[in-house]
């Protein structure tokens, strides 16, 4: 699979494959005899790995140590397991702050639609739903 084929499968630039390249988050791709890159099944699943845990905010260092680590075998099993952890933890975290600042906004909705529907702006409960304290705005 050439590299336009590959960048327009996953939506992303010819750029960033070659700095995925460049800098170890995809090992280094087969090229034809004339220097063009040739993308092979493995390839492009290491591409898609790159390219889903980026798009969760995985850094690029981690990724780079990933990759290093499978190349050196299978006696670095317990590293990647321990890597592949720690990013996940780093995306549930960032998940919860996504989630909390989902629900307050989902809160802050009910109460405008309530007053559109009242004609009264009404914060009879905290930002979170509860009663637990009263909102000004």
């Amino acid at each position: 699979m050439t590299i336009k084929e590959v960048c327009k499968r996953f939506g992303i630039s010819s750029d960033t494959l070659r700095y995925y390249e460049r800098v170890g988050v995809i090992p280094e791709v087969h090229r034809t005899p004339g220097g063009i890159r040739d993308y092979s099944e493995e390839d492009i699943g290491w591409v898609e790995t790159a390219v889903c845990f980026r798009s969760a905010g995985m850094p690029i260092e981690l990724l780079t140590e990933y990759v290093r680590l499978y190349r050196e075998g299978d006696c670095t099993i317990a590293a990647r397991f321990a890597l592949l952890k720690e990013a996940r933890e780093r995306i549930l975290a960032e998940r919860q702050k996504y989630d909390d600042a989902l629900n307050k906004m989902s809160y802050k909705i009910s109460v405008y639609e309530r007053a559109m529907q009242t004609g009264k702006l009404d914060w009879d409960n905290g930002p979170c739903g509860c009663e637990c304290q009263t909102e000004k705005e």
